[in-house]
């Protein structure tokens, strides 16, 4: 048991490692080069770099560093071990790869824009999926939101907002702006569907006579967990065993293989469920 639980760690390291190279790709490889501010702490980062010539990586992590700190005192916020490896090792690839692209890999400002915001919202997300956290105005949000009443999304909105406006301070350039504000639009969007793809649920409902066969074939094969209810017909008023599935959406097509197989005449729906929780799904978070 201990063994794989070290091998899941080990797992999840490499994959937080590799999400990190392919978020801290997008901006040395795209979005810095092409002189974009984008939000975040990365895009602070980003307004030092063109003002005074300060290495991103550095300003990122000092600027993290001190949040978290913060965060901790004000909050108590327990902070974990995956957080504080992703801030440092976050920090490190973003002072190591600057140096090496001083132009975008492509000559296109937009394209850079579409390919930078792309990798480093993917690779956000991925991070998010394994149980990382870079810091960031998340951070920021929350300390405020301890003495204001104003809501982290809102926050965050506005923290997004006056960095992506610094880029007007830098190049004099509402273009560069613009652009900013579209890397923001399409790094949040990438996050989304990242974690919505890994989490993203379906619940069915499925009637059918054979509904024992069905049940044992899904529970013993498909290691899903059935529930049986029990319904009647509104119309019929025949009585009828209505058996409801909670999957994961990427593997719903087994189930639906183990219905056809058994009884193609079965009235399944199937819904998406916006979250799901315990054994098996996520924790309930108070």
């Amino acid at each position: 048991m201990e063994r794989k639980k070290l091998i899941r760690e080990i797992k999840s390291y490499l994959m937080l490692t590799f999400s990190l190279c392919v978020a801290s790709l997008g901006w040395t490889a795209f979005i810095i080069p092409a002189g974009i501010v984008g939000g975040g702490i990365t895009g602070l980062a980003s307004t030092c770099h063109f003002l005074w010539g300060w290495d991103v990586g550095l300003v990122s992590m000092s600027v993290n560093v001190l949040l978290v700190v913060l965060a901790i005192k004000m909050l108590g916020f327990s902070f974990g071990i995956k957080s504080i490896y992703c801030i440092a090792l976050f920090g490190v690839l973003l002072s190591v790869l600057t140096r090496y692209f001083h132009e975008p890999l492509t000559d296109d400002t937009f394209m850079a824009t579409l390919i930078g915001s792309s990798l480093a919202g993917t690779g956000g997300g991925l991070i998010f999926v394994y149980g990382g956290s870079t810091g960031g105005t998340d951070i920021i949000a929350m300390i405020i939101n301890k003495y204001k009443n104003i809501s982290l999304g809102k926050i965050i909105l506005l923290c997004d907002v006056f960095i992506i406006f610094s880029g007007y301070i830098v190049f004099q350039d509402i273009e560069k702006v613009m652009y900013g504000f579209i890397t923001m639009a399409i790094f949040g969007y990438a996050i989304d569907m990242v974690m919505s793809g890994n989490k993203s649920t379906v619940q069915l409902f499925i009637i059918s006579n054979k509904y024992k066969e069905i049940s044992d074939k899904i529970i013993n094969t498909a290691e899903k967990g059935v529930t049986i209810l029990d319904g009647v017909g509104g119309y019929s008023g025949e009585e009828k065993k209505v058996l409801m599935v909670i999957s994961k959406k990427r593997t719903s097509s087994v189930l639906f293989r183990i219905i056809k197989d058994i009884d193609p005449q079965a009235f399944v729906t199937m819904g998406s469920v916006s979250g799901v929780y315990g054994q098996g799904f996520d924790q309930i978070k108070a």
